[in-house]
């Protein structure tokens, strides 16, 4: 959603920018052009290969943008408060990410239960498969899936790990199918889970609400914020963000009681009242673009 992106931000000369999921560099390289030749971009990725991949593509630019191998959630610890003109999230799995079988994001190709953005961290799918109490596994599917078979799918998951643990992206995908037949349908039964399994394994809903903290507190008054979500879950978490911010009233808990509102002044305001989604033509070029949807908001 290049062009989209750039409507929302609209790069100037001068302008500061950053991307907190810089990925191959694609939208860094985008901004870069848009606001030259003196507009600066601080970009940050938490997968290696990614980081390295994208300086190699924003060699043209050299100079004006520094890269930091950094979870997009620690923004603020990297840019002064106050700083930047306009901040990016694009959130979830990138294509290499995904096309790449020895990262174990997919089940379309063989690979090991990995599903790690940053490799340096400990925990991986298969950590959580083998090990992870049955009860805390539901509840991961449920609320990172919305997988209604969610029991089920456990179940076969907890008998089988007894006999063997699971080590690769094919046989957990097996074994789910295994109790939950396609029968036809379009999408596999393990879609859900291993979007779940990567959700918990990378801490992203975490991350979202940190990084939106974040980029909020980074951004200049004026300043935009554009978040590409590509799942239910995270736009519910960045409507629930920019609703909040954009009230003049706040109040304690989950309840919004009119008689115990408080008056304050509201932070944001919404660009758009709706989410703006790709147009056909990116969708005939990049059909993984057709869940996307952007929101931009603008600090006051």
């Amino acid at each position: 959603m290049e062009a989209e992106v750039l409507t929302a931000l609209n790069p100037v000369p001068n302008g500061r920018y950053a991307d907190g999921t810089l990925g191959m560099g694609g939208h860094t390289a985008a901004i870069l052009r848009r606001s030259a030749p003196t507009g600066w971009v601080f970009a940050c990725d938490r997968d290696g290969a990614a980081l390295r991949t994208a300086e190699q593509n924003l060699a043209e630019f050299t100079g004006r943008f520094e890269l930091k191998r950094a979870n997009y959630a620690t923004l603020a610890e990297h840019l002064p408060a106050g700083s930047m003109d306009g901040v990016l999230l694009d959130l979830g799995v990138s294509s290499p990410q995904l096309d790449n079988a020895d990262r174990g994001f997919s089940f379309l190709n063989d690979g090991p239960l990995d599903m790690r953005m940053d490799d340096r961290q400990k925990k991986t799918a298969a950590d959580l498969v083998n090990t992870e109490d049955p009860e805390v596994l539901v509840r991961l599917l449920w609320e990172f899936g919305d997988e209604p078979r969610a029991r089920r799918i456990v179940r076969v998951i907890s008998e089988r790990r007894l006999e063997r643990p699971f080590e690769t992206t094919s046989d957990l995908a097996a074994t789910i199918e295994s109790v939950c037949p396609r029968a036809g349908k379009r999408k596999h039964p393990a879609t859900r889970t291993f979007q779940a399994l990567r959700i918990a394994v990378n801490d992203e809903i975490g991350g979202l609400r940190r990084g939106l903290d974040g980029a909020l507190d980074v951004l200049k008054p004026g300043g935009r914020l554009a978040v590409i979500t590509f799942h239910s879950l995270e736009d519910r978490v960045v409507k629930a963000f920019g609703r909040a911010l954009e009230r003049d009233y706040e109040f304690d808990g989950d309840r919004d009681i009119p008689e115990f509102r408080r008056p304050c002044q509201p932070r944001l305001k919404r660009i758009n009242r709706k989410a703006i989604s790709p147009g056909p033509d990116e969708l005939k070029v990049n059909p993984r673009s057709r869940s996307a949807q952007l929101r931009v908001f603008e600090k006051i």
